[in-house]
């Protein structure tokens, strides 16, 4: 993970915090549009599986500069979602609707240097979490 990436996506995702209710309700909104059909993987409460996901998150951007602590957490959530039916596929679009989502929560904030660094740091999380599911998803 590069530290200038680490830099950017830190404060970015501190401006986002404080509204975590919006961020999940926007990205499970965003999430639905570009794949209506993930809807049925979601079977709880949608607005406290959104403060989940902005937990996840901040506990993985909070661990950016500690990868022997994130890696096992990450390895164990992409087993636990492929359990819950999560096939590599939906990745690239959770990938989409969280940038939509920081895109429209950060505004102006959210410029090509810090899309990028999100872009990246999602890639590198992402691909941990499929390479930990592959046997489940194969």
């Amino acid at each position: 993970m590069s530290t200038h990436a680490h830099q950017l996506v830190t404060p970015s995702f501190a401006q986002v915090a404080p509204h975590a209710d919006e961020a999940g309700r926007v990205f499970y909104r965003q999430l639905f549009v570009l794949d209506p059909g993930l809807r049925a993987l979601f079977k709880g409460d949608i607005e406290a599986q959104g403060r989940k996901l902005l937990q996840m998150i901040g506990t993985a951007v909070s661990l950016l500069d500690q990868p022997m602590r994130l890696l096992p957490a990450l390895e164990s959530l992409g087993q636990r979602h492929a359990g819950y039916g999560v096939k590599e596929r939906h990745y690239d679009t959770v990938g989409l609707a969280l940038i939509q989502t920081l895109e429209l929560l950060l505004g102006a904030a959210f410029t090509d240097e810090v899309r990028s660094a999100w872009h990246s740091v999602y890639q590198e999380l992402a691909g941990a979490m499929i390479k930990a599911s592959a046997p489940a998803t194969a």
